[in-house]
């Protein structure tokens, strides 16, 4: 007896986890003395990334909205949901890639720290959220396989 393999449900929890990745992990990740209360930010960059990590919340849950609301153009809902993902974590790699132009750093020394690169061929050392959002980007890829599969 074959066991069915249901395309949809596969997207909509790897959208699941996707979503959680910036819109949920935000909060425990940036919402604390390293990030959002770090006494050494300015006022006004913390003021900004609390507006940031409220709208990722806001934008997370119509996402999760979107992937599992019954009802018509379930598949069309899980292509939004995955754009929003592709918006989100592409805009993390453009400020990766663009540090030199605004000045920016992947860590500082108050906040987490890097560590040894597990591929070495970008950088010598990584931050947590590079890790992390390089795996997201592979199941949001896988993800985005199941849906057009």
């Amino acid at each position: 007896m074959a066991i069915a393999f249901d395309h949809a449900l596969l997207a909509r929890i790897l959208f699941t986890l996707t979503t959680a990745g910036w819109a949920f992990a935000t909060i425990l990740a940036d919402f604390n003395k390293t990030h959002a209360t770090n006494p050494k930010w300015t006022g006004h960059a913390r003021f900004h990334l609390v507006w940031q990590i409220n709208s990722y919340v806001g934008f997370g849950l119509v996402a999760l909205a979107l992937i599992w609301w019954p009802g018509v153009l379930a598949l069309e809902r899980l292509y939004l949901a995955a754009l929003m993902s592709v918006i989100v974590y592409s805009a993390f790699f453009v400020a990766l890639v663009a540090m030199p132009a605004y000045g920016g750093q992947v860590a500082d020394k108050n906040g987490y720290k890097p560590f040894p690169a597990p591929v070495p061929l970008i950088a010598k050392k990584w931050d947590v959220n590079i890790t992390i959002f390089c795996v997201q980007v592979v199941i949001l890829a896988v993800a985005i396989v199941a849906t057009v599969a």
